[in-house]
């Protein structure tokens, strides 16, 4: 009888292994590079947010980012709202 209740878990436990690499380990890794990504905001950085606003940082908080989005236009985001850091010059030439 144990014998073949372990054939019955069995492919629960495959699918289980499954999902782990191809969903939880991935999401984990990207989740890592985002938090160092972020972690790493200095001011001067060119950021885009999550909702495409290009930017430049200006001051780095513990919480919010205030990113120069036009001359003299300046607005507070949320820092894991930024969805990537861009090459120096990028805006320039955007």
């Amino acid at each position: 009888m144990d014998q073949n209740a372990l054939i019955q878990f069995l492919p629960l436990v495959l699918i289980f292994i499954v999902f782990y690499f191809l969903l939880i380990r991935p999401q984990q890794k990207k989740q890592k590079e985002h938090t160092a990504m972020v972690s790493t905001l200095t001011v001067g950085s060119e950021i885009v947010t999550g909702g495409g606003v290009l930017g430049k940082v200006t001051e780095v908080g513990e919480q919010f980012v205030t990113v120069e989005i036009a001359e003299g236009v300046n607005i507070k985001v949320q820092r894991h709202s930024i969805g990537a850091v861009l090459p120096k010059d990028t805006i320039k030439h955007a």
